[in-house]
């Protein structure tokens, strides 16, 4: 088909339409594989932090701790950037392979780091390939999945990063215990568990097809017609009448006029201008939860060793409940945001994390908190706020036209994290380093303060995409006449 020609396509109404069937667990499994296995690949080396202080491993310092997330990060920046541009242009499915190619190679070579340096480097090119990720698979999520439970999967399939937290947490336990494996050995060993369990990851791609939506937009939909067909075909034998009905209940089809790419002058015009305001509200969704995350989970240990004495082999017991309740919370309130409201919900989660956590930094302050109930606390919090978290990758991913849906997750992510996270994890390492609870008490207020101010700006111009399609909240670019 040649560029530029106009088309007419039901490939998103097909798509939206569908019943819900084991192809679409299929899809949930496939994409939330990946986010376990950043889950696991995060909490690793936020566990990990206390033994690479040990002489007999690295030897870093607090500060080097905090700023080796920070690398992290700043990789994870890079990497979501460059692959999320590749996502628009080249295709969800091929950047699946590339981005986890990347992870693979980067953390096993982290196994091997010999000083901060080393180990710095690596832990930036791990961070650039999941930063790829976030780009691709959120935008997969929302192309493949139906409207009427967009925002429910969406939530699950990011709230599973905690499946793997928990998973690295019980791995810390067993590989940080020095009866089992030499102190040297354990946390080399570690890393090596990232590495393998990506190669499961890839496995299970196999299974993802391109994005119908993105065929149709680069002028193949034939293959795009081609896939729905064939997930009708599958699905038909348990739904029937349901998958074969060709009325539409009245929607029209997609118009669009195919494109190789989208040029950079129409990217710029449609996020600065066009969509500023929705730029505005994803800037600050990603930018309050960055921050509030990478500020306590990636000092998470160090906390719980410097102030309340805990052995940094068992740091992993306390992490367990953390993340449990950081699995509980898309995983029970996510159906919420799509019977109440994107719009309601968002603003409930941002601005209840927000509260908790101020009156948490005032018990800590105070003195009033064990390590037990300060996990417990923590717990709580992050059962509301894991799903905040999450409503900000959904809130991005709907809100922007389709050509440049993957590089407005990109340029979000980027922009929020390197603004309230990139600095969040050297700035807490710093200030846990100075033994203050006073300092730490105002860092967490920040963190709860910004919390509000997502909550305020989502009340104030947040888009009710709930049981929407996409089409229908955003229009493409090419569907407009020239």
């Amino acid at each position: 088909m040649a560029d530029g020609e106009w088309i007419e396509s039901y490939v998103p109404a097909r798509l939206d339409r569908m019943p819900w069937s084991r192809w679409h667990w299929l899809i949930v499994i496939s994409l939330g594989a990946t986010w376990i296995l950043d889950g696991l690949e995060v909490t690793l080396a936020g566990s990990l932090g206390g033994i690479l202080t040990r002489r007999e491993t690295l030897g870093l310092t607090d500060t080097q701790v905090g700023a080796s997330a920070t690398f992290y990060l700043v990789g994870a920046v890079i990497g979501a950037l460059l692959f999320g541009y590749g996502t628009d242009r080249l295709g969800r499915k091929r950047l699946f392979f590339i981005t986890v190619a990347v992870y693979l190679a980067a953390t096993g070579l982290t196994a091997f780091s010999w000083s901060f340096a080393s180990y710095a480097l690596f832990r930036a090119l791990t961070g650039a390939g999941i930063g790829g990720e976030y780009a691709a698979i959120n935008s997969a999520i929302d192309e493949l999945i139906p409207a009427r439970v967009r925002g429910r999967v969406d939530l699950m399939i990011n709230g599973s990063y905690w499946v793997g937290a928990a998973l690295g947490s019980a791995a810390t336990i067993v590989l940080l215990d020095p009866r089992r494996l030499p102190v040297w050995l354990g946390w080399r060993c570690a890393f090596g568990i990232g590495a393998t369990l990506g190669l499961v990851v890839i496995f299970f791609r196999r299974w993802i097809p391109e994005s119908p939506r993105w065929l149709m937009i680069h002028g193949r939909n034939d293959e795009a017609e081609e896939i729905v067909a064939q997930v009708e075909r599958t699905i038909m034998a348990s739904h029937g009448a349901a998958v074969s009905d060709r009325s539409y209940n009245g929607v029209p089809p997609t118009r669009i006029r195919t494109r190789t790419h989208t040029p950079w002058r129409e990217i710029w015009n449609a996020i600065v201008h066009e969509h500023r305001r929705r730029s505005l509200l994803g800037f600050v969704l990603m930018l309050t939860q960055a921050f509030f995350y990478n500020a306590i989970f990636f000092t998470y240990a160090l906390v719980l060793m410097r102030f309340y004495g805990v052995p940094e082999e068992n740091v992993g017991i306390y992490l367990l409940p953390f993340a449990l309740g950081n699995v509980l919370g898309p995983l029970l309130l996510g159906h919420l945001f799509d019977a109440i409201g994107r719009k309601q919900m968002i603003t409930i989660t941002y601005g209840l994390a927000g509260i908790l956590l101020a009156l948490t930094a005032w018990l800590f302050h105070a003195g009033l908190l064990t390590a037990q109930t300060q996990t417990l606390a923590w717990t709580v919090i992050f059962f509301i706020a894991s799903a905040a978290a999450s409503s900000a990758y959904l809130t991005v991913s709907e809100i922007f036209p389709l050509e440049i849906r993957a590089l407005a997750i990109a340029i979000f992510y980027a922009i929020g994290t390197l603004a309230g996270g990139v600095g969040a994890p050297a700035l807490f390492g710093w200030i846990i380093g100075t033994g203050s609870s006073t300092a730490l008490f105002a860092g967490y207020l920040v963190a709860a303060t910004l919390m509000l101010l997502g909550a305020l700006v989502e009340a104030w111009i947040g888009v009710p995409a709930e049981r929407r399609s996409l089409e229908h909240i955003a229009p493409p670019l090419s569907s407009r006449e020239l």
